[in-house]
């Protein structure tokens, strides 16, 4: 089978850099968290002769290490995460604070609060279901904290234990504010860049929509004017072969500038921007697969000096809703292809998997190299003229809305092919009650 260029490649979402963002904001939080809570652990054993539980308390560290590492190896290879995996990852946040928390007091240790520093994360990164199930679960865990839990083992004589209380929650305080401004606003970043980049694709789609139908309304009118043109090309050059115009000077003057004109006049029409538009737009027309073909190729046959080939492989003919816009698109592809090879050019149609394919091959030199990646694109052409490479950048888009797919490939030895593929359903027509 030849290669065929699909030239419709899913692209990336803002939504994707901006969940992989905060899953690397996490697992730095996660760090800071690893290195406050082994800090904690010796200020509070050694220095406030406080005695803990060494062996659990350690153990939560080193289980948010083992996260760290797993969650960079899997960032490395994946540039999106679900707000499931994003839930589980805070979730292992929650659990490991409140084992820690139950083998230091519970709720009377004062790093209670931190859970509310979960549960401004989840409200940043995660929609109102994850976000809730995240603060459901801490409400569960401060509970459980509240009647279970080892108490601490204070020291007989040393300060008052309310005393330390109340040092411990200005220390949790100001860590939680710290932690707020730089991961929360960090994040909050995050999100209004990611709604930055959708706006702009938004206004890109907007303004692509506007050239699109501007575009078709150009193209139609290029296409009338095209043949008007031609028959006044031809008079004109019959005229500079009659001897009243040959042996008058200031006639023979007037009449190289009509045609220096005239061929100013073709150069516009030729360079008019093509886009696509609604398809199902201006006079729409109840016709068949066949008879579809059939009026473009009636159409076409006269313009071009060769053979307008067609080969019908279409298994069962339906009946489909047209228009001309839909018309002009098809005859865009034929217009590049007589273009290049004005001796035969061949069509062929056939249904396949709920689509109608039809492929328009011509005997040209083909697509270069360096352009054929790019086929569909705006001004990807080597035609070297104003507005080329915006025929097939209208077919791309037409079909594209229809629900198709375009796909380019050269022929061997000689020619270009270009593929159509669109669906039946956008095309398909079910009379109403009452038409039958």
């Amino acid at each position: 089978m030849e290669r065929l260029i699909d030239l419709f490649a899913p692209r990336g979402l803002p939504g994707s850099s901006a969940s992989r963002a905060n899953v690397v904001l996490l697992t730095q939080l996660r760090w800071t968290a690893v290195v406050g809570q082994l800090a904690t652990i010796v200020v509070v054993q050694q220095g406030l002769g406080v005695k803990l539980s060494l062996a659990p308390l350690l153990m939560a560290p080193l289980l948010l290490i083992v996260v760290n590492l797993v969650s960079a190896s899997v960032v490395l290879r994946r540039q999106s995460f679900s707000q499931g995996e994003l839930f589980s990852a805070l979730m292992i946040d929650v659990v490991a604070l409140c084992w820690q928390l139950y083998h230091s007091g519970g709720a009377t240790n004062p790093f209670t609060f931190l859970f509310l520093l979960q549960i401004v994360i989840a409200a940043v990164i995660l929609d109102l279901r994850w976000s809730s199930l995240v603060a459901i679960n801490a409400c569960l865990c401060v509970l459980l904290l509240t009647f279970y839990h080892e108490p601490l083992q204070l020291p007989v004589q040393g300060r008052d234990p309310f005393q330390l209380y109340l040092y411990g929650s200005l220390l949790c305080f100001v860590l939680a504010a710290v932690l707020l401004i730089v991961f929360v606003a960090r994040l909050d970043l995050t999100r209004r860049e990611s709604d930055a980049k959708l706006a702009a694709l938004r206004q890109q789609a907007a303004e692509e929509d506007h050239i699109i139908r501007m575009g078709l309304l150009a193209s139609g009118a290029a296409h009338e004017l095209g043949t008007p043109l031609s028959s006044i090309s031809v008079i004109l050059g019959d005229w500079t072969h009659e001897p009243a115009i040959a042996e008058d000077p200031d006639l023979a003057a007037d009449l190289v500038d009509v045609r220096r004109e005239l061929e100013r006049c073709k150069t516009i029409v030729s360079g008019i921007l093509m886009s696509a538009g609604e398809m199902r737009g201006v006079a729409p027309a109840v016709t068949t697969l066949r008879g579809f073909i059939g009026e473009i190729l009636e159409e076409w046959r006269p313009r071009m000096p060769g053979e307008l080939r067609f080969l019908d492989s279409i298994d069962v003919d339906r009946s489909i809703v047209s228009d001309p816009g839909l018309r002009q698109v098809i005859g865009n592809v034929i217009d590049n292809a007589v273009e290049v090879s004005s001796d035969l050019v061949v069509i062929e149609a056939w249904v396949e998997s709920g689509r109608l394919v039809l492929t328009v091959s011509d005997r040209g030199p083909g697509f270069a190299a360096e352009i054929l990646p790019r086929v569909g694109q705006p001004y990807a052409s080597t035609k070297g003229r104003d507005g080329g490479g915006l025929g097939l950048f209208l077919v791309v888009n037409v079909i594209r809305k229809l629900g198709g797919k375009v796909a380019v490939d050269n022929l061997p030895g000689r020619g270009a092919r270009v593929q159509l593929a669109i669906p039946l359903a956008t095309l398909a027509y079910e009379p109403r009650k009452g038409d039958e």
